[in-house]
């Protein structure tokens, strides 16, 4: 009896701990051939039934929809390219955007910039967790995002942003 009832409690604590997880804030920063230009804010992640939300408070970047992705080193330098390529741990070579899984893990849905330059929008990445987020870098891209592989990863261009989860 006192088994069952300390593996119920373990039970308990792990759930609360899941829907108390703390949000993980990733402070993003303009690209610099060293890595760290000037603060353009944070980004809130937060795991939820249907995936990572990805809660953006963000300024003086250009308005439109910019590529937004999670790359496999945790570093920013040299304009972000230290970061490497999108994160795909399944090793698919694919760029297909984030609701499919037969691409890349690390393809977000499309960072969303209004006409001030503030970036506020959330979004919804369906296959992630918080915890694949360590050890990484988020990037977003000058363009926007095709979903495809042509042009290569999906056309977003240079990485204009970037912040390290360490």
């Amino acid at each position: 009896m006192r088994q069952g009832r300390f593996f119920l409690f373990l039970g308990l604590l792990f759930l609360s701990l899941q829907v108390f997880a703390r949000p993980v804030v990733i402070e993003m920063y303009s690209t610099t051939a060293s890595g760290r230009g000037d603060c353009l804010g944070f980004i809130l992640a937060k795991d939820t039934r249907r995936g990572l939300l990805l809660v953006p408070s963000l300024y003086g970047l250009s308005p439109g929809y910019h590529g937004f992705h999670l790359h496999t080193y945790p570093s920013c330098k040299d304009f972000a390219k230290e970061a490497g390529p999108h994160w795909d741990p399944e090793k698919t070579g694919r760029h297909l955007g984030p609701y499919r899984r037969e691409g890349h893990l690390g393809d977000l849905p499309a960072l969303y910039v209004d006409s001030s330059g503030r970036a506020k929008r959330a979004v919804i990445a369906v296959h992630l967790t918080q915890k694949d987020l360590q050890g990484r870098a988020l990037v977003i891209h000058a363009n926007g995002d095709t979903y495809t592989d042509e042009p290569t990863d999906g056309g977003g261009g240079p990485r204009v942003a970037c912040g390290v989860i360490e």
